[in-house]
């Protein structure tokens, strides 16, 4: 079938999203696919007279190099497209999409894994994998995932959402709680996040957080193992743990090869394991995602868990997550990029051809 891959964007993640579409890419033309790789943002700035061709030729755009240890410079990147505008998607990509069986959303983070690209993709009768515009725009929003946490008895840290109005009237200092974890509250890859141990640090933290989001969610720091969850459709795979070198896993520690050691399948006793497996997928089924999704938690010395976080558009990087879960149940990365195709096709009612 013709596959277009969406990478790159705009958002802090965009050289993750660069490496996972590039390798996404690959996986599905081992699999026999045609596959177009296009810059959501850049698009496909020549004329074109067949598209299909596009898909025959097998299409790359040239993407950057790697992931850096430091965040992108989307301003710099703006100045890179040939109109210079500040229009999410660039020239010929609604078409290219058009013209496929199905597009692959290699994009992280922003309005690639938000909501607002999925609903133009809808209103354009285009067929996307992952999760629908609403359930990509709640599990995103790390307010309002945390809510729907709350509301449908999934275990959670008790946090506090905060505007750039409590900001400036001072209402954010009335978080009196610490240590305490400080992070935007639509961002991914743990980029702008903190770990507060006191007052002191507080400060420092909301002014870091607010630089990359309008709205930042402040909540109470829990001490224990980093573990995640991937699931596809609805269903978990095996848990992993991640122990980073230093610190926590941040954005330099998820990306840099040796800089966390990952275990799969994590070494938990069998009945937390299930615990948290179905928590897992309890977070899942309330908020809507669809395909394939990764949850993340933290694990008590005492055995209780908390969930922290959904990701509907997971890393597909060589150090991601959810292709090494995936391989201990004996699931390859071009099968896995296959099956999230597949999986994607059945709120259509399709199937891979």
């Amino acid at each position: 079938m013709k596959i277009t891959v969406l990478s790159g964007g705009l958002s802090t993640e965009r050289d993750v999203a660069i490496t996972s579409g590039k390798k996404i890419a690959q996986a599905l033309r081992t699999k026999g696919h045609k596959v177009v790789l296009v810059d959501v943002f850049m698009g496909y700035e020549e004329d074109i007279c067949d598209i299909d061709a596009l898909f025959e030729e097998g299409y790359e755009f040239a993407p950057e190099g790697g992931i850096s240890t430091d965040v992108p410079n989307i301003e710099a990147i703006k100045e890179m497209r040939r109109d210079k505008s500040n229009r999410f998607i660039g020239e010929h990509v609604l078409d290219i999409c058009a013209a496929a069986d199905i597009t692959f959303l290699a994009l992280h983070g922003g309005e690639g894994e938000n909501g607002q690209l999925q609903a133009t993709l809808d209103l354009m009768g285009i067929r996307y994998t992952g999760a629908p515009y609403l359930a990509s725009a709640v599990a995103m929003h790390k307010g309002f995932a945390k809510s729907i946490f709350l509301q449908s008895g999934v275990s959670t840290p008790m946090g506090k959402l905060y505007d750039r109005d409590d900001l400036h009237a001072g209402v954010c200092t009335q978080w009196d709680n610490f240590p305490c974890v400080v992070k935007p509250c639509s961002g991914g890859s743990s980029v702008g996040v903190s770990i507060v141990k006191d007052k002191s640090e507080y400060e420092e933290a909301l002014s870091l957080a607010f630089k990359y989001d309008e709205e930042v969610l402040v909540e109470e720091y829990i001490k224990g193992r980093e573990l995640s969850v991937g699931l596809l459709d609805g269903k978990a795979l095996p848990i992993i743990e991640i122990i980073p070198k230093e610190g926590f896993y941040d954005y330099k520690n998820k990306y840099q090869s040796g800089a966390a050691e990952d275990i799969c399948p994590a070494v938990i006793d069998e009945e937390t394991t299930k615990a948290i497996q179905n928590e897992a997928e309890k977070a899942f089924a309330a908020l809507g995602l669809e395909a394939y999704s990764r949850i993340d938690f933290i694990l008590t010395e005492d055995n209780r868990f908390y969930c922290i976080e959904a990701n509907n558009l997971p890393g597909m990087t060589p150090l991601s997550l959810l292709p090494q879960e995936a391989k201990a149940v004996g699931i390859d990365y071009p099968e896995l990029c296959d099956l999230i195709v597949e999986l994607s096709l059945k709120k259509y009612a399709l199937t891979v051809r």
